[in-house]
This record gives C-alpha cells, structure tokens and sequence, in this order.
C-alpha cells in the first residue's frame, strides 16, 4: 500500500506520515493475529492507515469516538474547527468518518462504535492484537481509555499512544502518563517511538 497516496486524501486530522506508516505496519503484524481497536478516530485520519492494514490482514479494526470532538476542539480552544459543527451547533465527525470509510473503502474492515470508550468496554471480552489510544488528552480521559482497555490486549499484541511529550511545554502530559503507567506495569515492553507515537508489546 502506498502510504503518502492514503496520507494525502483531504482527510481531518492530527497524524504525521510517519506515524501514520508506523500506525499501519503496526496494525499490518497485529491483524493478523487478531482484531484491532482504535480510541479516538475523529475524522478517520488514523483509520485510514489502520484499517487498511487490517483489511489486507484479513481482521477487521473497531473504531471508537462519541464524535463530538474533545475537550481541544470545542469552540473557542486551539483545535476547534467550525467546520465540523453541526446544525444543532454542537461538534458532530461522523459524517466525516463516515466519508473517510467510503472513500477509501473500508467500510466492510472498520466497525464504527459512537460512545464513550468505558461505556463500549464495559461488557468488552474479545482479545485484542493492538489497541491505539487517541482520545481526550485530559488525564482522566486518558487514565479511563488506559484502565478500560489496555487489559484487552492479547500476549505479542501491541498498546500504541499518540502524543506522547516528556516536555509539558510542547504538548499535554495526559497520554505520556499512561505510556509510563503501561511501562511501570511489567506488563509490557517498550518499542522504538516515531514521533510522539509511542508503542509497547504485550508480554
């Protein structure tokens, strides 16, 4: 798959090429030993390369956002875009979402689930081979998404978090919190970062 072609459809979203090629090689090795999950899809940026490698895999990819945007992209904060405002007036990125799955034809691999990710864990019990949090950057946000799922992935799978800074004055600090929780766990071993991507393996 030519990643830079997938990178390159006018798509929303906060991904650098080379995460997104890591996100996809990742996912690529995951899928085929399971079923992937993504926390945080917004616009389906990340779906994009996600998807893509699990539909070559074979598996399919369950898609979590309630879609109203988080807490950096209500009105009036650094990432709030009027363009995903719905009539109502509130934040609404499923239709995006949705665009992005037909566009780039995914819509048999990715399973859209519109909730909050503790609601859609609540009864979870399907092994997973990778599961990507990109969801609220608040720590409680990011605590819920870490606590809820990391559990759910299988031994040799991959936790991948995005917008990981260990210096609080490029970025929030919420989602490399978790990342040193995940490593203070014992539970999984620390891979090569790309970017602010940072991935671990299930032992």
């Amino acid at each position: 798959m030519d990643i830079k072609t997938l990178y390159n459809l006018p798509v929303k979203g906060f991904l650098a090429l080379d995460e997104a090629q890591r996100l996809y090689d990742i996912a690529l090795e995951a899928g085929a030993k399971g079923p992937c999950l993504e926390i945080g899809s917004y616009c389906g940026k990340s779906t994009l390369f996600l998807g893509t490698a699990c539909k070559e895999a074979g598996a399919v990819l369950f898609s979590i956002d309630h879609h109203r945007g988080n807490e950096e992209q209500q009105p009036g904060e650094e990432y709030h875009d009027s363009d995903l405002v719905d009539g109502e007036g509130r934040m609404d990125t499923f239709p995006f979402f949705r665009k992005t799955l037909e566009t780039a034809g995914l819509e048999d691999t990715v399973i859209a689930m519109v909730t909050r990710s503790r609601i859609a864990s609540r009864q979870w019990a399907t092994p997973l081979a990778l599961v990507f949090i990109d969801g609220g950057h608040t720590f409680e946000a990011a605590y819920t998404d870490y606590v809820s799922w990391a559990g759910h992935v299988m031994p040799g799978g991959y936790l991948a978090i995005h917008d990981i800074f260990d210096d609080p004055a490029k970025g929030g600090q919420a989602p490399y919190e978790i990342y040193n929780l995940a490593k203070a766990s014992k539970l999984f071993e620390e891979c090569p970062m790309t970017g602010t991507l940072g991935v671990l393996r299930r032992l």
